[in-house]
């Protein structure tokens, strides 16, 4: 794919390529796309390994920002081994693609509310408690910065590495073709399976615990 089919028909477009190099990982040598989404205000991430330009069925992962899960491996969370484990399966597979979303941390609320969410789930709140007791939204993410970056990058469609029925319903409503979907299972720890429960059971994630 030349970087010429992914830049924006438009100047006025929401989402635009920056720039875009090879990236080795323990996972393959993939090629990395920074696109500017001018709304938001963030840069977002696209991870591809092989060839996906006009091809169905492509593995793909919408992933949120996750600092803690992502960088840091907490366990308070699955956040990091999913990201992994898509890499893992997309490597295997030779062929995908990783939307890694900015602007998604604590599922939109930001770091400051997600760690000050934390300590109210240590006082014994679940997951959803926590933020509406802050007055805040249970869930503020957004998907359509990842449809505009798969269409850019010309996939037809997609297998999609998700446990989240939300994330589901948002592609599918931004015009993203999913052929299938395959829920990412990881192991429970003592530190997140009552969060994982709350995924499952008020969030409708799937989820085998």
């Amino acid at each position: 794919m030349r970087l010429d089919d992914l830049r924006p028909a438009s100047s006025a477009a929401r989402i635009s390529l920056t720039a875009t190099s090879k990236l080795p990982t323990r996972f393959g040598v993939y090629v990395l796309h920074v696109f500017q989404d001018h709304q938001a205000g963030v840069e977002h991430i696209a991870l591809v390994l092989g060839e996906i330009e006009n091809s169905s069925n492509v593995l793909a992962r919408v992933h949120s920002e996750c600092l803690t899960g992502d960088i840091f491996s907490s366990q308070r969370c699955d956040c990091g081994e999913q990201l992994e484990a898509s890499q893992s399966l997309i490597y295997t597979a030779q062929q995908g693609v990783i939307i890694y979303l900015r602007g998604h941390e604590g599922r939109g609320i930001g770091i400051t509310n997600k760690i000050l969410a934390y300590a109210l789930q240590d006082q014994g709140l679940d997951t959803v408690e926590a933020n509406l007791e802050l007055n805040l939204p249970v869930d503020s993410r957004h998907y359509d910065a990842a449809a505009e970056i798969l269409k850019m990058l010309k996939v037809r469609s997609i297998r999609l590495l998700t446990n989240n029925p939300d994330k589901v319903s948002a592609l599918l409503s931004s015009k993203i073709l999913i052929d299938s979907i395959q829920p990412i299972q990881t192991s429970p720890n003592a530190f997140n399976h009552a969060y994982l429960q709350t995924k499952q059971l008020k969030l409708g994630h799937t989820l085998l615990l």
